[in-house]
């Protein structure tokens, strides 16, 4: 279902994002690869030398208008069309809130919640004149619920989940489907961790959640997936 359809990754160089970018791939997709580093270049080397040919890699800056219209150009001019987009950069951290400074309150807004806006405006004058296409948010399980340590960061998700939300009534007429997938933990690099300490082993990993948005985005037209919340058989968490 997916086989030559045109998809746009962000957060991609490494984690969730890159095997995103490898599932999709595998696919048959052709693909626009996000990252804010020159970190990108390295990992669209490394999908080729896996056999996969259509991947153009795009250092980019989520948080800034001009760098999401950007990409969306360049794939247009590259590949012709935008079929799917998966909002994946993020950033995190866990402080108590009196430790949050402004400067780190602005910067998680700015990736996790500006991000996700600027690059899903970006992409959707092109999804509505073509009457098709996807977008897929990478969230979290703290989209639902709140813990302790956790303000900036969880109120991000609960704006990207609201946002998605309302997107998706917005252009429901026009044939796009707008959904969030939800992870708990994941054993990836987020908040500057480590990807496959011990302690990790019983937790998610990257390709649960790529395989997660294969599924969501390969759902017949017919069908809409609002939402997918994974956890790890390990994890503890509260039910709403």
């Amino acid at each position: 279902m997916l086989q030559n359809q045109i998809a746009i990754v962000t957060g991609a160089s490494r984690g969730i994002g890159r095997e995103i970018a490898v599932k999709l791939a595998e696919q048959g997709m052709k693909l626009t690869i996000v990252g804010s580093s020159s970190q990108i270049l390295n990992t669209a080397e490394e999908l080729k030398e896996m056999g996969f040919s259509d991947i153009t890699p795009v250092q980019a800056d989520v948080s800034k208008e001009e760098d999401m219209e950007n990409v969306v150009n360049k794939t247009i001019e590259v590949y012709g069309a935008v079929d799917l987009l998966v909002n994946n950069a993020g950033v995190g951290f866990f402080k108590l809130t009196e430790e949050v400074t402004l400067e780190e309150w602005k910067k998680v807004f700015e990736i996790n919640v500006q991000g996700v806006f600027l690059a899903t405006k970006a992409v959707l004058p092109h999804m509505k004149e073509k009457r098709a296409g996807t977008i897929i948010t990478i969230s979290s399980d703290v989209a639902r619920y709140t813990i302790p340590n956790g303000a900036a960061y969880t109120a991000t998700k609960y704006a990207v989940q609201g946002f998605s939300g309302s997107v998706a009534q917005e252009v429901r007429e026009y044939g796009i489907r707008v959904g969030t997938i939800n992870p708990g933990m994941v054993d990836t690099y987020f908040a500057e961790s480590t990807q496959g300490l011990p302690e990790k082993k019983d937790w998610l990993k990257v390709e649960d959640i790529a395989n997660a948005v294969v599924y969501m985005a390969s759902a017949p037209k017919h069908m809409l997936i609002d939402e997918i919340v994974i956890h790890p058989f390990a994890q503890q968490y509260p039910i709403a």
